[in-house]
């Protein structure tokens, strides 16, 4: 019998965060949803940090109420919740208590299976959001980040993947948030973790954006990859994923099983083309080889918005100067992998050398308090090195943060319900962990999530849907047969 491969879907989560910056309704997805459960994934990807933070900010829709939602939707299929770890949906360390209290709430939500990672991988900062998510009956499968550089090395990679294993976690995921896993790197990369991890299944979740992440899967499976992570094909390549009905075709021809069905698969990509056609989205495209972007490793969508900020603010003729810097950034303060929070922080940095070196300053003359805090090793262990005479300009003499950043923290459900409590929910309690009361405040005037979009079974069913959803039309006629 051939070896099978199960695929774990992201269309509902990284699918639309990579090409429709996160902009799908959960009404959007309730056609969807139910499509990919048929299919038999391993798991569907439903929430991450973007994508809570974007219902929050910009759709005025509670997330932990999409997480119930889409759960009574998708019965058959375990939902997956994706945080970064102690920091949970957000950029800023959180204490033990809310990491703990967050398990419990994905749980009592819906979700089944949990993928946190650290954005420096440092494993220190995944114990207490593994622990917890098994205590709380969750799968968990930590990430560990992959980027190219002289120190992420594969025995960097396989002395991680042992670390995990020994948190008792239930598998173990490659995250290439950039695609930068080449067809050279990866059969190695693969089989030393392998060789590390014994039987622990390993998953790769590699994106589009050097156009390599389709071939780089098919060779990963072969070195001993047991899941990959795909997207629906009209939401897959670009920044988004391989594409799922591609990849079945691939791995089918070259041997292997995959336990998923096509046609409920083909009924969702038409779905999210109707959607994409009526919101005016844009689909997933193949994109062309960069070598440029192994220097700087941003992130496409990051590079998205930075064009829109450099435009406001007279400056977008020095994009490429700007990520010429950001490679340079990087190495100066030890290679942190380009993935939030690091990713915002070293563009940022990059902008403000930019603009000292255009006034004659020397580069760092601005550092963000962000950055101060990385290099003293407040967000965890730094993999390269930094000179000591940057490190000094930038720490201002501050003592090295050497312990697990999180063990700091006092415990914050106290002073939560002290200061903004009582909550009627601990959903509640972590909202306002996150957010302001402003913020808090219009999300629950908004009310429950409206899951009526308009997409029927039939042409005449949606337009019917589609016009009566707009209070303008006062009347409209259909007539049907020959004139």
């Amino acid at each position: 019998m051939s070896k099978i491969i199960q695929l774990i879907d992201v269309t509902l989560r990284d699918g639309h965060q990579s090409l429709w910056a996160t902009r799908m309704t959960t009404g959007m997805m309730a056609s969807i949803a139910p499509k990919l459960d048929e299919a038999g994934f391993e798991a569907i990807d439903l929430v991450g940090g973007a994508v809570f933070d974007v219902c929050v900010r910009y759709l005025q829709e509670n997330p932990w109420e999409r997480m119930k939602i889409v759960s009574d939707w998708v019965t058959e299929t375990p939902l997956i919740v994706h945080t970064r770890g102690q920091s949970l949906f957000t950029f800023e360390f959180f204490a033990d208590d809310l990491v703990e209290l967050a398990a419990a709430c994905f749980v009592r939500n819906g979700m089944r299976y949990h993928t946190p990672y650290d954005a420096l991988n440092d494993i220190r900062n995944l114990k207490i959001p593994v622990q917890a998510g098994k205590a709380n009956g969750l799968k968990v499968v930590p990430g560990i980040v992959f980027t190219e550089s002289p120190v992420h090395d594969d025995n960097y990679y396989a002395d991680k993947a042992s670390q995990l294993v020994a948190l008792g976690v239930d598998g173990i995921f490659i995250k290439d948030p950039s695609g930068l896993l080449r067809p050279e790197r990866v059969t190695g990369l693969v089989g030393a973790i392998k060789a590390q991890i014994g039987d622990t299944r390993l998953q790769l979740h590699s994106h589009c954006l050097s156009g390599l992440a389709p071939y780089v899967a098919l060779l990963a499976v072969d070195a001993g990859v047991d899941v990959l992570h795909v997207a629906t094909e009209p939401l897959a390549n670009g920044a988004s994923h391989p594409s799922t009905q591609k990849m079945i075709h691939n791995l089918t021809s070259r041997g292997y099983t995959v336990p998923v069905a096509m046609e409920p698969i083909e009924q969702a990509s038409e779905l999210i083309r109707y959607i994409a056609k009526v919101e005016n989205k844009p689909l997933g495209e193949v994109e062309h080889y960069d070598d440029f972007h192994f220097h700087h490793q941003v992130p496409g969508g990051m590079i998205s918005n930075l064009n829109y900020q450099l435009s406001t603010m007279g400056l977008e003729n020095r994009i490429d100067d700007i990520l010429r810097e950001a490679g340079h950034v990087r190495a100066d303060l030890g290679y942190p992998i380009v993935v939030s929070p690091f990713a915002q922080y070293i563009v940022t940095q990059a902008v403000l050398n930019v603009l000292a070196l255009g006034n004659g300053e020397e580069r760092y003359s601005t550092v963000p308090d962000e950055v101060r805090l990385y290099v003293r090793g407040g967000y965890g262990e730094i993999a390269g090195d930094i000179d000591p005479d940057l490190y000094d300009r930038m720490t201002r003499g501050a003592e090295l943060i050497s312990e697990r950043p999180g063990q700091y923290l006092e415990p914050a459900i106290p002073q939560l319900l002290k200061k903004r409590g009582p909550f009627e929910c601990d959903e509640d309690l972590l909202l306002a962990a996150f957010y302001d009361d402003a913020m808090t405040n219009t999300l629950k005037a908004t009310g429950p999530i409206n899951t009526d979009y308009p997409i029927m079974s039939t042409p005449l069913k949606t337009l019917v849907k589609e016009v009566a959803s707009r209070s303008s039309v006062r009347s409209f006629k259909i007539r049907t047969g020959p004139e």
